[in-house]
């Protein structure tokens, strides 16, 4: 798998990035990737201001429908594609949980909410597991599921078009393997966080402390 070869990689440079990540600045890994400026910008901050507090974290850039994933200290682990809500939006509307409980979202509330949340190792129905990262709105980060949509949804997350990967009911759905190796191992056992890049702002606008943080400098 790619992030398999990604990660081992990074490996090859451990002395590096462990100590990029002790002086609390951006894993170099992460300027290796094809990253987002607001991606890197949002894992630099995160890396100064010791926000997780010693806590795995991922960063959702919706923009471009990819997750970063990094482990407690602060080292990118891997990345990959995701598939994220089919409609536009960085808020979630009112009763989606209870919409998507009943087994019917309604297309304009399939948004993937932008903002910081904490994650909670947790289960779905059919007893998988799955992580949480917005439980009131029914909305978690989890494998490509089987079922009629699975070969279409594996397509997708194969596309190169970040457009074509958004066809969830709002919930990061990340590939199979990738959520073993990598999602399952960090966050299935205890809680971390994830930051989830906006679409209809910039991240500084939405992550004020960015700019706080700056200032006091």
């Amino acid at each position: 798998m790619r992030w398999k070869v990604r990660t081992a990689a990074l490996c090859a440079a451990w002395a590096v990035v462990c100590s990029a990540a002790a002086a609390g600045r951006l894993d170099p890994a992460m300027e290796r990737q094809d990253a987002s400026g607001d991606a890197q910008m949002v894992a630099r901050w995160i890396a100064d201001s010791g926000d997780t507090e010693g806590k795995p974290y991922l960063i959702v850039d919706k923009k471009a429908a990819r997750v970063f994933v990094f482990d407690g200290q602060g080292r990118l682990a891997a990345s990959a594609p995701v598939l994220l809500g089919s409609a536009r939006g960085d808020h979630s509307v009112p009763g989606v949980g209870e919409h998507a409980q009943q087994g019917v979202v309604p297309e304009e509330e399939r948004t993937t909410p932008a903002g910081r949340f904490e994650t909670h190792p947790g289960r779905n129905l059919d007893g998988e597991s799955i992580v949480w990262f917005d439980y009131e709105a029914a909305l978690a980060i989890h494998r490509v599921r089987p079922g009629r949509s699975q070969a279409t949804r594996k397509a997708r997350l194969a596309s190169g078009t970040p457009d074509e990967r958004r066809v969830s009911a709002g919930c990061v759905v990340v590939p199979v393997a990738f959520f073993l190796d990598v999602i399952e191992p960090l966050f299935g056992r205890s809680k971390g966080v994830v930051y989830v890049l906006p679409e209809t702002q910039g991240a500084r606008e939405l992550f004020t402390q960015i700019d706080a943080q700056a200032g006091a400098e």
